[in-house]
């Protein structure tokens, strides 16, 4: 447990600081950048399709965690419009308010008590 806090604490500080030069360079224009290189069928499309892939089932599986209760549908699009700027730090504030129980931040606490 004590990797994987690190990895997310040291991701998430490393992502701000990258977003942040990112915005103070180019502006927050994101959205027609990112489906721009999609439609345009590139690489950075591909990467950016692949990318997407992985939000929708990052933000399905915070929702699935949550048995989609309403606190699961609050943050379904925390994490798709969230990113790893989001999932960092949820599975950092997870894993400390489940004292590292891995299966319990997996697939929730209601799951894991049965």
């Amino acid at each position: 447990m004590t990797l994987l806090r690190l990895y997310a604490f040291v991701f998430l500080i490393v992502l701000v600081i990258y977003t942040g030069i990112v915005m103070s360079n180019y502006g927050a224009g994101l959205v027609p950048i990112f489906f721009g290189d999609i439609a345009a069928m590139t690489w950075p499309g591909q990467f950016n399709l692949d990318f997407l892939g992985f939000l929708i089932l990052s933000a399905l599986w915070i929702g699935w965690r949550h048995e989609y209760s309403l606190t699961g549908w609050l943050l379904t699009p925390l994490a798709l419009f969230g990113g790893m700027l989001f999932l960092t730090l949820y599975i950092l504030v997870q894993s400390f308010r489940l004292n590292g129980d891995l299966k319990a931040l997996l697939i929730g606490e209601g799951r894991a008590a049965s």
